[in-house]
């Protein structure tokens, strides 16, 4: 009977299921509440990290749009301010051609009182006082960059000449200044007033009529 108990017993013994590797296996496959929470928090960060992108982004263009706006109103200002430059100097620089231009009136009439004198034969500290304005005048001149217009013996020009009349003259070329009448002057290569000037014309001669008399004699 013993025997019989005894092999009954290891036969239930070896047919009994062997659960412990399974366990094993359920511990390993399971995570613990710790590498959740890890899990979660990683998963946290790379969201906060993709919205925090976005943002950057956002304020990286919307920083260069702010940069260009700025260039953009520099530059204006830059055109605003060498226009404005521009203006006061154009005004400046007329303002004193206005003023020069009376003392161009003024030296003249100095220049006519010079002449006037010498003719006269007036006392020569006369003549003296009144050649010592006159280079004075010639000095503010040169000071303020006025220069005279070249006349007799140039081209004539339009730009810079003022024909008043003219003198047939076959000695040199038609169109050439021949005369000064009233002497001109420019500063910073800007006419501040034309000379008055008489030019040469060359005389048409009528071969045909000449012809004809030539015939007739």
């Amino acid at each position: 009977m013993f025997k019989v108990k005894l092999s009954v017993e290891n036969c239930e013994k070896d047919n009994a299921p062997n659960n412990e590797g399974e366990e094993e296996e359920e511990v390993i496959q399971q995570s613990s509440p710790q590498d959740d929470k890890d899990q979660e928090y990683i998963i946290r960060l790379e969201n906060e990290l993709s919205q925090v992108e976005v943002e950057r982004q956002k304020a990286k263009e919307e920083a260069d749009s702010n940069m260009n706006k700025l260039r953009y109103l520099m530059a204006d200002f830059d055109n605003y301010r060498k226009r404005m430059e521009s203006q006061v100097e154009s005004k400046i620089n007329q303002g004193k051609a206005e003023l020069i231009l009376r003392f161009v009136s003024i030296h003249d009439d100095l220049s006519r009182a010079v002449e006037t004198a010498k003719q006269g034969k007036s006392e020569t500290v006369v003549i003296e006082g009144l050649e010592g304005i006159l280079r004075n005048v010639e000095t503010l001149f040169d000071a303020e960059g006025v220069k005279e217009i070249e006349t007799t013996g140039t081209p004539f020009d339009p730009n810079i000449h003022d024909a008043i009349s003219f003198k047939y003259d076959d000695t040199v070329p038609e169109n050439t200044v021949i005369t000064e009448i009233r002497k001109g002057y420019m500063i910073s290569d800007k006419v501040l007033r034309p000379s008055l000037v008489e030019i040469s014309k060359r005389i048409v001669k009528n071969s045909l009529n000449d012809s004809n008399r030539t015939k007739g004699d």
